[in-house]
């Protein structure tokens, strides 16, 4: 059993380590590209709700295998269930100021 604070300690472990993953399309992290919606950390399980930039992304598969490779690294994550959802849909104002700037996005 975790303490709220244990938690919240492996949930910013998680996010960082997402920082590691890459979108092969655009070259920039799924955080900065605002495709992460939630994560939670539940008695070693890492539930990880996303989105794609477009339903048809043919990369679906190899961003999920990033994650499951990333999240190896972190020894509470016994198990990740990766979620794809498509609502609130993604849109460009989800991405960060980094993300709009290394794309050329106002």
């Amino acid at each position: 059993m975790y303490t709220e604070e244990e938690v919240k300690g492996v949930q910013e472990r998680i996010f960082s380590a997402l920082e590691e993953v890459i979108d092969p399309e655009l070259g920039i992290d799924i955080i900065n590209l605002g495709l992460i919606y939630e994560i939670r950390f539940i008695e070693g399980k890492a539930e990880i709700d996303m989105t794609l930039t477009t339903m048809g992304c043919p990369l679906a598969d190899l961003i999920t295998d990033q994650i499951h490779d990333v999240l190896n690294s972190i020894p509470e994550v016994k198990e990740v269930d990766v979620k794809l959802v498509w609502s609130p849909a993604w849109t460009v104002q989800k991405m960060s100021r980094y993300a709009r700037i290394a794309l050329g996005i106002k």
